[in-house]
């Protein structure tokens, strides 16, 4: 007689699936029938998707039923062409069920992007992620003080930031505990120091991902970005590779003010409901620019953002 149990997706690699069992095993799984067709246009499961999965033997099984996500962070994939040199059409999950993004910056070395972590924070907000942590690492170096001073705006805007220096261990235990007992997803552009927050939080660690890292195959269908990791002190932890380029998932051009969390309260008073803060009379958000009570570079932020999503719109149609 089959044997049917509930798990968790730790690692996805080339369509095969690991899934921590609810028995205390892992077993290596493929998607039944409709759900492999369904793969085809999305992903259908992803780590942090919580499944049912039927026992082949003591090692394999296959999945049977993934359960609906609290969560997804997702980005847009390029389809088309050399290792997906075309438009940018299908969905990646990055982690299903996440309860807390991590978005690692350094202070310094490399110079930070504010317009790209306004970027991740808006595939945040997108995912339904509970809680969006922004992490400015390396703080220790020269010079970086003015640097760590511009993302003080974001905890004005709700948004946990915590400083962090590996080399110092400054941050590092509050860093360790809010990862404690969490599903959470750590990335970030390249060159931030991950690898050493990573070896801070617990020895060994940055390691077991570098494993991990090595053992993925290329392709774009069947690389999965990221695995989670155990902690010894409880919960997981999603290390992704250093993103470079990041196209946004399943925002329409209108609806952007709502990933913006102090432009969203603002959207009801502008006087047209189509207002796209540009050069509209009677725009509440240009009115708070004006006023000093919104960011300009968040603004700016903003209006990159759309511009993005109004052209690849148009080349839909």
């Amino acid at each position: 007689m089959a044997r049917e149990l509930a798990g968790l997706v730790v690692k996805e690699q080339s369509g095969f699936f690991w899934v921590e069992a609810e028995d205390g095993s892992t077993y290596t799984c493929r998607l039944r029938g409709r759900l492999l067709e369904a793969a085809q246009s999305s992903d259908v499961a992803a780590i942090g998707d919580r499944v049912r999965i039927e026992v082949i033997d003591g090692a394999t099984g296959a999945v049977e039923a993934v359960e609906p996500r609290t969560s997804a962070l997702s980005r847009a994939v390029r389809t088309e062409g050399n290792r997906g040199a075309g438009a940018a059409e299908r969905e990646q999950v990055i982690i299903a069920n996440a309860d807390q993004a991590v978005f690692v910056f350094a202070a310094a070395s490399p110079t930070p992007s504010l317009r790209m972590l306004d970027r991740f924070l808006v595939m945040g907000e997108k995912s339904d992620i509970g809680r969006l942590v922004i992490i400015v690492n390396k703080v220790d170096l020269e010079g970086a003080a003015p640097t760590v001073a511009r993302f003080d705006m974001y905890r004005t805007l709700g948004y946990t930031v915590l400083h962090t220096s590996a080399l110092r261990g400054e941050g590092v235990a509050e860093l360790r505990d809010l990862l404690k007992d969490h599903i959470s997803v750590f990335t970030g552009p390249s060159g931030v120091g991950k690898s050493s927050l990573l070896n801070s939080i617990e020895p060994g660690l940055a390691r077991v991902v570098k494993n991990v890292s090595e053992a993925r195959q290329e392709g774009l269908h069947t690389t999965r970005d990221s695995a989670l990791i155990k902690l010894a002190t409880g919960g997981y932890l999603a290390d992704t590779p250093g993103i470079r380029t990041l196209a946004l998932w399943d925002i329409e051009p209108e609806e952007l003010d709502g990933y913006f969390p102090e432009l969203a309260p603002l959207v009801p008073e502008c006087r047209f409901a189509d207002c796209e803060h540009r050069n509209e009379p009677g725009c509440a958000v240009r009115a708070a620019l004006q006023k000093g009570t919104i960011s300009h570079s968040r603004y700016q932020s903003y209006l990159s953002i759309r511009d993005e999503l109004e052209a690849a719109l148009d080349k839909m149609y």
